[in-house]
């Protein structure tokens, strides 16, 4: 167990976003954060990240109770959704940016070597107008990588993404998750996108969990109505990839 949430619990202006959520994470997996908009998956990350407070409950990390520890002494890692890269810096710059006042972090060699297993050499002089969407999501990630976070956070990584580069982001995020035993915590709304690139899924709904499981389990053994249903309604729209991934029965 690397991870585990206690009885968490979240109200915005008394309106209940998160209602009793307990979940073990283990060291190296990757997990999905799967629900519809405004299930209360992104408040769920922010809450495991420091950014938000909870309000009952305890975040467990490594046996130590971090739930009122301040987000930059978690040691916890974030890539948003929109990247937050500085345009007026290169492609290396920003990689290195989150270096300069941190005692701990990557070597130089550790720093090349991110660099070199995302394959980002060829871009490191370029500036981030220049950079495609993929290469920008690829930058982020290095970003964060050299700061040896000890949990990656990833909010919607792939949702400016299509086709063959949202494919190859994907996968380069399954290396690292593989390469660097570094366990990763993923929000989605797109169910396809977690089927295919988590080792667990949490299927979140009106701020309660709904199921818990391998994407295996997920498609095979659905817990309730709104799981099959929003699940399998999603990929009627998307039968290649689970057909690869699951067989002819479900696609």
């Amino acid at each position: 167990m690397l991870l585990e949430l206690q009885n968490i619990s979240k109200q915005f202006d008394q309106k209940v976003v998160l209602e009793n959520i307990n979940l073990t994470i283990n060291s190296g997996e990757i997990v999905s954060l799967l629900g519809p908009s405004g299930s209360g998956k992104t408040t769920l990350l922010n809450i495991i990240l420091g950014l938000t407070k909870i309000e009952q409950g305890k975040v467990i990390f490594n046996d130590e109770d971090v739930s009122h520890v301040a987000m930059k002494n978690r040691g916890f890692n974030i890539v948003f959704q929109d990247y937050a890269l500085f345009p007026h810096l290169n492609a290396y710059e920003n990689i290195v940016y989150g270096l300069r006042n941190k005692k701990e972090g990557a070597s130089a060699e550790d720093v090349r070597e991110y660099i070199d297993f995302l394959e980002l050499k060829p871009h490191l002089k370029k500036r981030i107008g220049e950079l495609s969407g993929g290469q920008k999501q690829r930058v982020a990630l290095a970003r964060t990588l050299v700061t040896k976070p000890k949990l990656l956070l990833l909010d919607e990584p792939l949702s400016a993404l299509d086709g063959v580069i949202k494919e190859s982001i994907k996968e380069r995020i399954k290396s690292i998750a593989k390469e660097f035993n570094l366990t990763t915590i993923i929000v989605t709304h797109d169910p396809e996108e977690a089927l295919t690139i988590s080792d667990k899924i949490l299927i979140i709904n009106q701020g309660n969990i709904s199921q818990f499981g391998t994407p295996f389990e997920i498609i095979n053994q659905p817990k309730n109505d709104f799981v099959k249903e929003f699940i399998l309604r999603q990929l009627q729209i998307k039968r290649q990839n689970i057909f690869h991934l699951f067989g002819e029965k479900y696609a």
